[in-house]
């Protein structure tokens, strides 16, 4: 297994007060869900068909359900990665773009598992989608830039190219395997996937916009 462990923050300039604010909110969420329970988790998760048949009340739950997790492996190993990537990309971009980004990314990964399956009664719960759509954006605008990862005993460095390439691939093969798979393994993968392209094309747009300035 293959674990991001870190990467190179000497170029950083901004303290990254707005992932670590989320990173905060996210374990005070996950706290408030172990306190309440089942109930909790039910009513703030995103549900497609709940969604589409009440939008008007439920329209909430898109960006509520991005702050919830279904357990400590869950919310860590997100946490993990926003932690890692999300500093770097709220730099290039500032912090009031990358709370816009970030959770621009988070609802179109609700929409994109959401389009999967409408009549879903299913919840659907975490920030892998947000996330996903951070490391897109990290992918276009650090593709060199070494991570460090643990593999096994060793801690290797590797690039970004390698380390999220490999990652998104893998959801890709995931998502085509589930659909063959009635079982599943719980894991949303369409909705991986939607963040992160996402995260390609706002990144794509951003980066247009920044040419264009300095060309003007």
């Amino acid at each position: 297994m293959v674990i991001p462990i870190g990467d190179d923050n000497t170029d950083r300039r901004l303290v990254p007060i707005v992932t670590w604010s989320l990173i905060g909110v996210n374990f005070v969420v996950f706290f408030v869900e172990l306190a309440y329970g089942d109930p909790f988790i039910e009513r703030w998760s995103f549900m497609a068909s709940r969604f589409l048949t009440h939008p008007g009340t439920e329209w909430i739950t898109i960006f509520s359900s991005m702050f919830m997790h279904a357990g400590w492996l869950h919310i860590l190993g997100n946490m993990l990665y926003l932690f890692i990537f999300g500093d770097n990309v709220e730099d290039a971009f500032g912090h009031w773009r990358f709370l816009v980004f970030y959770l621009t990314c988070g609802v179109a990964a609700n929409f994109a598992q959401m389009g999967l399956d409408v009549t879903s009664t299913e919840v659907s719960l975490g920030a892998s989608g947000a996330i996903a759509g951070i490391l897109a954006a990290y992918l276009v605008m650090f593709p060199r830039a070494k991570v460090k990862v643990l593999m096994g005993y060793f801690v290797v460095p590797l690039p970004a190219l390698i380390v999220i390439g490999g990652w998104i691939v893998m959801q890709i093969f995931s998502q085509v395997g589930s659909i063959s798979d009635a079982t599943g393994d719980g894991v949303a993968y369409m909705a991986h996937i939607g963040g992160f392209a996402a995260g390609l094309v706002w990144t794509a747009v951003w980066r247009s916009a920044q040419r264009r300035r300095l060309q003007a």
